[in-house]
């Protein structure tokens, strides 16, 4: 495991040992700090997956659709429902179509 993932995972670890088992004194600071940091997070990530004027994700492997699924994570995860499926602005290509077959 790299350095960069391990630092990550342990301060991980410690946000949540510090939510089970800190004492409420304690913690308001450290909760304080870590909610700013979370939420920077969340909008230096998102930022790096904005669509472009095609409407794909800068940032995903393929250039998806936006809203790619850092975009549905995020929702899913701060907002708590289901994203909205996306509208259809183009016919259903036939999977068959690069075998020639139509």
């Amino acid at each position: 495991m790299d350095d960069t993932r391990r630092a990550v995972l342990d301060r991980l670890a410690a946000v949540d040992q510090a939510a089970d088992h800190a004492d409420p004194a304690k913690l308001l600071p450290i909760a304080a700090t870590a909610l700013h940091c979370l939420a920077d997070s969340w909008r230096r990530l998102l930022s790096d997956h904005r669509a472009d004027p095609d409407g794909r994700c800068e940032a995903c492997h393929r250039g998806r659709r936006w809203p790619c699924q850092v975009w549905q994570a995020a929702h899913e995860q701060l907002i708590g429902d289901d994203v909205p499926p996306r509208r259809r602005t183009n016919p259903l290509r036939s999977p068959f179509a690069r075998f020639g077959a139509r």
